[in-house]
């Protein structure tokens, strides 16, 4: 159950980063509102997770999957453009969130 709170507070990070964006610098008040929730729940599902786990494997897994997720939304949502080099260290970086989780054996 600890892996599902802490995927749970990745994709909450990935939700507050997205939102930030759309906030335009807190300029719109929805997004900023939506923002802030996404930055609570993210907290709140991680604290969670790091009551039952440690926190050397679940802090670099929530800011991997924020950074996979951030990456992904980047380019699906607001057209980012990545170089084939980059791909190359995203791909690393998800390879190295599973093999932490392969290797921890929590």
């Amino acid at each position: 159950m600890n892996w599902i709170y802490l995927i749970i507070a990745g994709i909450f990070e990935v939700v507050w980063s997205t939102t930030i964006k759309l906030s335009h610098g807190f300029t719109k008040i929805s997004f900023t509102i939506y923002t802030i929730i996404g930055l609570f729940l993210s907290m709140f599902f991680l604290a969670i997770a790091v009551k039952r786990m440690p926190m050397s494997l679940a802090y670099p897994i929530w800011t991997g999957i924020g950074a996979v997720g951030s990456v992904i939304i980047g380019v699906i949502l607001f057209g980012d453009k990545l170089s084939p080099l980059t791909w190359i260290f995203v791909i690393l970086l998800l390879v190295s969130i599973i093999g932490i989780k392969i290797s921890s054996g929590n």
